[in-house]
């Protein structure tokens, strides 16, 4: 959440942010900055209240060593008790909206990102040329069912739409994918977590996905505990958000760099247009999520670590891609600045995104109260990074499209042979 102080000293500013983010929340802001007076003008009555019946409770051994009759004390202390109460009642009701309408407030967005939408997103790196193609190409769906790869049909008659079976060459090829990520974070130092599928509510609280977005996750009831519910993990960044809640850290701490495989599940798996077939999106797929948390001033050097990572990823698979630079209103609520590594899928003419660089600054760490106690004994809020490093449900649709041969073939990067007991080209 974003700090009250700030919504005090400067809520125009903060109007601001949230216009440059394509979000109206001038009413918000302001009920917030209501609610906070009323908050500070209940805790001053209740405070005075108190120092009152301290200052009574005091007068009656000096009264009752005297022989006065303490029956009005104890009255007026009575009184003053229930008025107590009942202005914890009113506090308490004061604060659960207040917290409430802090947490619906998106972070901010740094200075730096253009205001409004994906129209605005920049294009700052290519790599490598789009592919061009002797003869007709085939799209990645047509050239995963004829290789034996993917079984949509069987898919959707299981599941519904928005779920495929990998089968034979494809499970493979996937699992090579997930090899060589957690290879490479492995060898870059970071830890590897394997977190639960299914989170408590606070986690998506944390993580800045709750309340706004909880309609959007896969919801567990227990029969056996009717009261108890979990989300079913939409991205590992959920688990990770709440690995230190709670918790003070130590400077010597930091950083803390974790990766995570996981299956993640989305319930706004698109709308199945016609160049979103296949795989490009769906309600399950498999992801290896990277995760920092960081001093604040080390945040925007993790930024920059994560995006590279992100990008070695698809160059060492040798495939065309840009990395774009966000506009204000396409990143998520809860993140301050984003980088897309987009994928180019030939049959679509374009790009989708494969992994999205993420940094939150103090945003989760607020709603998850996770700080680090500094060298000069001093208390702050620690900054959290994510990054998707890779999602494979777009890079294999890229790999079987922008390595196609004529005959319906399909050339396997290099990185991956070796998952695949050296198999060079993928045939009938």
């Amino acid at each position: 959440m974003i700090d009250i102080k700030l919504i005090r000293e400067d809520p125009d500013r903060i109007k601001a942010g949230m216009k440059a983010k394509q979000v109206d929340c001038d009413e918000l802001i302001d009920r917030i900055l209501e609610l906070d007076g009323q908050r500070k003008e209940l805790l001053g009555q209740t405070e005075t209240l108190k120092a009152q019946q301290n200052k009574v409770s005091k007068q009656i051994p000096a009264m009752k060593k005297a022989g006065e009759d303490t029956a009005p004390v104890f009255k007026q202390m009575s009184e003053i008790k229930a008025k107590i109460a009942s202005l914890d009642d009113e506090l308490k009701k004061i604060v659960d909206e207040y917290q409430n309408d802090l947490l619906c407030l998106p972070n901010m967005p740094d200075a730096d990102l253009v205001p409004g939408g994906k129209e605005n997103n920049e294009p700052i790196r290519y790599f490598g040329e789009p592919k061009k193609f002797d003869f007709e190409p085939k799209n990645h769906v047509d050239l995963c069912t004829s290789l034996g790869m993917i079984d949509y049909e069987r898919g959707v008659r299981m599941a519904g739409n928005g779920f495929w079976i990998y089968r034979g060459i494809g499970a493979r090829l996937e699992w090579a994918l997930l090899n060589y990520f957690i290879e490479t974070h492995l060898a870059d130092g970071y830890e590897m977590i394997m977190p639960p599928l299914m989170l408590e509510y606070q986690c998506g609280l944390t993580a800045g996905q709750f309340p706004k977005f909880a309609d959007e996750v896969y919801k567990i009831g227990n029969p056996t505990d009717e009261g108890r519910v979990h989300y079913m993990l939409p991205t590992a960044e959920s688990a990770l958000a709440s690995f230190y809640r709670g918790e003070i850290l130590t400077e010597a701490d930091l950083p803390k760099k974790f990766f995570s495989y996981t299956p993640c599940f989305r319930r706004e798996a698109g709308s199945y247009r016609s160049d979103e077939r296949g795989m490009i999106r769906g309600h399950q797929f498999n992801k290896v999520e990277m995760f920092q948390y960081t001093l604040p001033e080390k945040s925007d050097e993790a930024f920059e670590e994560l995006v590279k990572k992100a990008e070695t990823l698809v160059k060492g698979l040798g495939l065309h891609f840009r990395t774009v630079k966000l506009a204000a209103g396409d990143c998520s609520a809860s993140m301050a600045r984003t980088y897309d590594i987009e994928i180019h899928i030939p049959s679509m003419g374009g790009y989708k995104e494969v992994s999205s660089v993420s940094n939150a600054r103090d945003y989760q760490a607020r709603r998850g109260n996770m700080r680090v106690r500094r060298a000069d004994k001093s208390i702050q809020f620690v900054h959290t990074l994510n990054g998707s490093g890779l999602a494979t449900s777009r890079v294999l649709p890229a790999i079987v499209e922008q390595n196609q041969l004529k005959d319906g073939s399909v050339v396997v990067p290099e990185v991956l042979r070796k998952y695949l007991g050296g198999l060079e080209v993928i045939s009938k």
